[in-house]
C-alpha cells in the first residue's frame, strides 16, 4: 500500500468507524509479530465487528 493510501486508510479507520489511535497502535504492534492483513488483525482481536471488516473491505476496493 502506497504511504499516501495507508495515511487515508488509517484515517478512514478513525474518523469513519471510530476506532481509537490506541486499538490502531495495538493491531499494528501484532502485525509485527504476525504478519498478516491489518483489517483482519484488527477483526482477530475484536477491536471491530464484521460490519466494520466489511466496509473496510469495501473502501479497500475503491481507494
Amino acid at each position: 500500500m502506497a504511504p499516501s493510501t495507508y495515511n487515508r486508510f488509517i484515517n478512514f479507520l478513525q474518523e469513519d468507524l471510530a476506532i481509537s489511535t490506541a486499538e490502531v497502535a495495538v493491531a499494528l504492534r501484532h502485525r509485527e509479530q504476525d504478519p498478516g492483513p491489518l483489517p483482519m488483525i484488527l477483526w482477530q482481536y475484536g477491536l471491530i465487528t464484521l460490519e466494520q471488516l466489511d466496509k473496510i473491505y469495501d473502501w479497500l476496493e475503491t481507494a
